[in-house]
């Protein structure tokens, strides 16, 4: 089974926290100390790090940049519905975020970006199921069927 873990510099570990635990994740306290916060996405298996800036620093000799001005990854995190992906977005703004444009509506593909205070950008998303599984021209004929 593949684990995946994210690792994010942020500028305020308590706030972050604060942050990722608003938008419905949860804290593993056995990865949790004051240098960083194990942020469980899906449990065994997808998961944020959050970093304090200067111990991220301690993993590289690379300058680390600032998220909010100069993003060097994309994240999308897909939900089960349009209104969740509204809910996520909603709670991370009422915590500290904020929405970095507006949201894409395909039809069979619902995103909105979510920055968290320093600037990370998650995109939550939805997928029509019948998309999900075969592509979206299959959503697209169905669609004409339907009408």
């Amino acid at each position: 089974m593949t684990t995946m873990f994210i690792n994010l510099p942020v500028t305020d570990l308590e706030r972050a926290k604060a942050f990722y635990e608003a938008i419905g994740f949860s804290i593993n306290p056995a990865f949790t100390d004051h240098n960083a916060a194990c942020i469980v996405v899906e449990k065994d298996h997808s998961y944020f790090m959050i970093l304090t800036r200067e111990f991220f620093q301690s993993m590289t000799e690379l300058p680390i940049g600032d998220p909010a001005k100069n993003p060097t990854a994309g994240t999308a995190i897909f939900v089960g519905s349009r209104e969740e992906v509204d809910a996520r977005v909603a709670a991370g703004v009422a915590a500290g975020g904020s929405e970095p444009g507006p949201a894409s509506d395909y039809g069979f593909m619902y995103q909105r970006g979510l920055a968290d205070p320093d600037g990370n950008v998650i995109d939550f998303g939805w997928m029509d199921p019948i998309a999900a599984e075969q592509g979206p021209e299959a959503f697209m004929q169905q669609q004409q069927q339907q009408a």
